[in-house]
């Protein structure tokens, strides 16, 4: 493990005409890594010293210490690693989703000694995308189109049962229209809402209020029509207020339409930052106890981040991640990319 730069941030709440102004003071840049033998897209945080990880070649592990020590191991299935890009947790579970055919959802209650398929789907086009939990009891996972509309599965029991929505009650797709299994951010979910971002020929963001038992679909300014252009992270604030990232994987300098925010809980959609810097990010997250206005962005680009709900960004560093989560204090960050985990601290 060592240290390659410091970020400390200090979030400074200032009250002038009723209303709170959040400022992110940067000073002397700190983050710390450690090398995994994987390549990470997905990364849960429980608390600010526990936080778990998937990749490739089946690798999972976890710290429990703040990453001064870290439990690794790899499943298998049929004597061949299994690629994860999705993971979700719960009070009692944690949850890890296999891209590819056959898709394999695994959960485990005791750390990762003991591993149980709970889903599995043979489909050949079968390519899951990302996983979250509305509580302890309802999640949600999503996957790239099959047979005209989005691949979703739901349960309700825990994780221990999982049920795929036909695609007579989910919108459909276009030809073309897929998701990016980026960063495990294709979902976001509020309370019983839940929103879910698409790319390639269009870029739009499918909805549901009530855990996902009904949907409605909404357009969006997001770079669209090329195979990977379009929506490639999401999240939403509260159930009004969010944020989608994304732009051209193939031409990532590119600025415009590639970041819009919503107000209206996903309806509309306005442009921010449009030609201005940053470019395609594969994740954006919102820094909590913010009030919405603290963000970040990674991608193999680098990182970046406002504070003011996205309208301007500051470049941290040019250091590549795909992913990366807040504790829900908001004090630690954690960040994962091709084959380390870093995380920083420093959040007031």
């Amino acid at each position: 493990m060592k240290p390659i730069f410091s970020i400390i941030i200090g979030i400074l709440f200032l009250l002038s005409c009723n209303t709170t102004k959040i400022i992110l003071e940067i000073k002397n840049p700190v983050i710390t890594t450690v090398s995994i033998n994987s390549s990470i897209r997905a990364i849960e945080v429980i608390n600010d010293k526990t936080v778990w990880f998937a990749g490739s070649k089946g690798r999972y592990g976890y710290t429990e210490d703040g990453g001064k020590t870290w439990f690794q191991d790899s499943i298998f299935h049929e004597s061949q690693p299994v690629h994860f890009r999705a993971i979700a947790a719960t009070d009692e579970a944690i949850f890890l989703l296999s891209i590819a055919s056959p898709a394999l959802l695994f959960k485990t209650i005791d750390k990762g000694k003991n591993w149980k398929i709970v889903y599995q789907e043979n489909d050949t086009l079968a390519f899951y995308d990302s996983m979250k939990f509305f509580d302890t009891q309802n999640g949600i996972a999503m996957g790239d189109p099959i047979n005209g509309c989005l691949s979703v599965i739901l349960t309700n029991d825990g994780g221990n049962t999982w049920k795929k929505i036909s695609c007579e009650n989910l919108p459909p797709v276009a030809d073309g229209e897929a998701a990016f299994a980026a960063s495990n951010t294709n979902i976001s979910v509020v309370d019983s809402h839940v929103w879910i971002v698409s790319g390639g020929k269009k870029a739009r963001v499918f909805y549901s209020s009530d855990k996902g038992k009904t949907w409605a679909v909404y357009k969006t300014p997001i770079a669209k029509g090329g195979e990977m252009t379009g929506i490639f992270s999401c999240h939403f604030y509260d159930k009004n207020n969010g944020i989608i990232f994304g732009g051209d994987w193939e031409n990532q300098k590119e600025n415009t339409q590639n970041k819009a925010i919503t107000t209206d809980g996903g309806k509309t959609w306005t442009l921010v930052s449009d030609g201005q810097n940053p470019g395609y990010r594969s994740c954006v997250q919102y820094i909590p106890n913010t009030d919405g206005k603290g963000l970040v962005a990674v991608g193999i680009p680098g990182m970046d981040y406002s504070n003011d709900g996205g309208s301007t960004w500051i470049n941290l560093n040019n250091t590549p991640f795909y992913t990366i989560r807040f504790s829900k204090s908001g004090k630690t960050a954690w960040l994962a990319g091709d084959g380390k985990i870093g995380f920083f601290e420093g959040f007031k």
